[in-house]
């Protein structure tokens, strides 16, 4: 029997008791995890990623970012990519719009999903946004109102929430200040976001109770982490245990933060399959055809992927 040949290793099923009972990934690695690369990556390769990720039964899946090219020149082919995609009538497209002008865009190549980027400190806000923390909502007010009127799905994501390379600590009451503002904008989800990836399980509960506290519900919330100190997955099962539903993740642990030494990028949706599989959680992923295509695009990029799972799997995939 050769390597190819043996049954492929699962983990045993052994539910915790209060969990969700399924939980919906929000695949982001074709905007967030190829954004910050500097090879270019063809537009094909990008429609076929996407297509990969919809076929292994992934049904969010954050397919571009329709932002000024000069900012983001690995996205400058959204126009290219976006309708290019082969569509799933069970799978959602999101798209990334930091502006009126990218939402004029996005309109007009019929997106019927959008995010915008807020920050939860003033330092990022300027640096990332040129705006302020204040500021920020005053730009994001017409697109959300304009995504709205067109009866497009917003999601708000809000960076920094856990910790901010400039200014440390962030207060809990600074964090859910500007995510209430999000949520009252008009996004239908708020994405809490530990953008440089120092979060630990315990400041994770305590974000969560909070914004309990202040009369938001978690099915209005998801969670973005970073694996820079390793500790992505003990802050998902945090999550969880607040109820928390939607979890971001990133194919093969694709992207990273730029502010952040060695940081090693999102969350890996194959570790995050992995660990809904062994809690006995639903998420209607095929574990095999998502590493596959892990495999895949890290060969396109000429370096093998940081996931754990890929790493422990992917010599069986093609």
């Amino acid at each position: 029997m050769t390597a190819a040949d043996a049954p492929r290793e699962l983990p045993d099923v052994v539910p915790e008791p209060g969990l969700p009972a399924r939980v919906q990934i929000v695949e982001v690695g074709p905007r967030d995890g190829l954004q910050n690369e500097k090879q270019a990556i063809p537009a094909a390769a990008k429609v076929e990623f996407i297509d990969r990720l919809g076929a292994a039964g992934l049904t969010v899946i954050e397919s571009t970012s329709f932002v000024n090219p000069r900012w983001v020149p690995q996205l400058a082919d959204a126009a290219e990519v976006y309708p290019a995609i082969e569509r799933r009538p069970d799978v959602r497209y999101p798209v990334l719009v930091p502006n009126q002008r990218g939402m004029e865009r996005a309109v007009q190549a019929g997106v019927r999903d959008i995010a915008v980027f807020g920050s939860a400190t003033d330092t990022f806000a300027q640096r990332n946004l040129a705006s302020t923390l204040d500021g920020q909502f005053d730009m994001f007010a017409p697109v959300v109102a304009a995504a709205v009127e067109h009866g497009i799905r917003v999601r708000g994501y809000l960076s920094m929430c856990f910790g901010d390379p400039w200014e440390g600590r962030v207060p809990v009451a600074q964090v859910v200040e500007a995510g209430t503002r999000l949520l009252e904008l008009g996004c239908a989800e708020l994405s809490l976001g530990d953008t440089i990836g120092v979060a630990t399980a315990g400041q994770v509960t305590a974000l969560l109770a909070a914004f309990g506290a202040a009369g938001v519900g978690v099915q209005k919330l998801a969670v973005h982490f970073h694996d820079t100190y390793g500790q992505a997955l003990a802050n998902t099962v945090a999550a969880l245990r607040c109820g928390v539903a939607t979890v971001d993740a990133s194919a093969g642990g694709l992207g990273g933060c730029p502010y952040a030494k060695s940081a090693t990028g999102n969350l890996a949706t194959e570790d995050l399959v992995w660990l809904l599989t062994g809690l006995g959680i639903e998420h209607g992923v095929d574990l095999d055809a998502l590493v596959a295509t892990s495999v895949w695009m890290a060969g396109l990029l000429g370096r093998p992927s940081p996931s754990a799972v890929v790493r422990a799997l992917g010599g069986a995939s093609d």
